[in-house]
């Protein structure tokens, strides 16, 4: 039976984590001084990814039922805690995610980190390769993945499904990751077999790659935990950037970092991309978070 929308919990909810929040603490700039508490609600709306009639409505007890990937950004905005994210679920009166499966909540601390990585290409990522958020240095070297449709922002299904996926890597390191990614996979799939989400992504997989059911009849494992990786922007050119893999207590949630050997071409083409890349990006100040 569906649950009804309790608007003016919500509402309350709403406005009472926004205005506990500081522009620091989401990785915004101080700017002029606020006559009120808290961020804006424009602000709130432009880090879950919404526009901002849409978020003023829910906090004015109006507008539709909020769609479980819409709370989702916004707990990701708001910085709620599991059990704050949870409660805004019941509010919108819908079902908060399992716990026992890959968590798509991403917790304030690891959210605080990536705001502060405002200079290199940061993200977190669920140990399935769903990418869950994107800092806007990550965004400009990749793309905004993060704000694909839920189904269309895991990074394997996508590298053996979507050929242009593959275009920002030179060819000759395919065959390297798409057996990397596949190893991956299988050391996670295997640790969780109760877990519905790895047990389908696999079964999509062989069904519609053969170079995956290939490479996954090899049986190889291993978790990625650092690589060197070698990307084509079509802005500045040729990476080579060191990808160290920082995991959650959990081990669900992974922070991928993305540096540049300091002096190397690598290094001043990533300061192009930071400067140039973020104001095409965003039109904003490039430590705009």
């Amino acid at each position: 039976m569906e649950r009804p929308v309790d608007r003016d919990a919500l509402a309350d909810f709403l406005r009472r984590s926004r205005e506990r929040l500081h522009t620091a603490d989401v990785g915004l700039p101080e700017g002029a001084r606020r006559r009120t508490p808290g961020l804006r609600r424009e602000e709130v709306a432009a880090l879950a990814g919404m526009s901002a009639d849409y978020y003023t409505r829910l906090e004015q007890q109006r507008g539709p039922r909020p769609s479980p990937q819409l709370l989702a950004a916004l707990a990701r905005a708001l910085r709620l805690s599991d059990d704050e994210r949870d409660h805004l679920f019941h509010l919108a009166g819908q079902q908060p995610p399992a716990h026992r499966t890959v968590a798509d909540h991403v917790r304030p601390g690891l959210l605080l980190v990536l705001d502060r990585l405002w200079d290199t290409p940061a993200s977190v990522n669920s140990d399935l390769g769903d990418v869950l958020v994107q800092n806007p240095m990550a965004r400009a070297l990749w793309g905004d993945t993060a704000s694909r449709p839920p189904g269309e922002r895991n990074l394997i299904r996508r590298w053996f499904t979507e050929p242009a996926t593959r275009e920002r890597i030179p060819a000759e390191d395919h065959e390297r990751l798409g057996r990397a990614h596949v190893a991956h996979l299988r050391a996670v799939a295997t640790a969780r077999p109760e877990d519905r989400r790895a047990e389908q992504l696999v079964a999509d997989l062989l069904a519609r790659s053969s170079e995956f059911a290939a490479y996954w009849a090899e049986h190889g494992v291993a978790q990625r935990r650092s690589d060197v990786k070698r990307i084509l922007h079509p802005m500045v050119g040729l990476l080579e950037l060191h990808c160290e893999v920082l995991v959650n207590d959990g081990g669900s949630q992974h922070l991928l970092v993305f540096t540049a050997e300091p002096g190397s071409v690598s290094a001043e083409r990533l300061e192009l991309l930071r400067v140039v890349g973020l104001q095409e990006l965003t039109g904003a100040d490039p430590r705009r978070g």
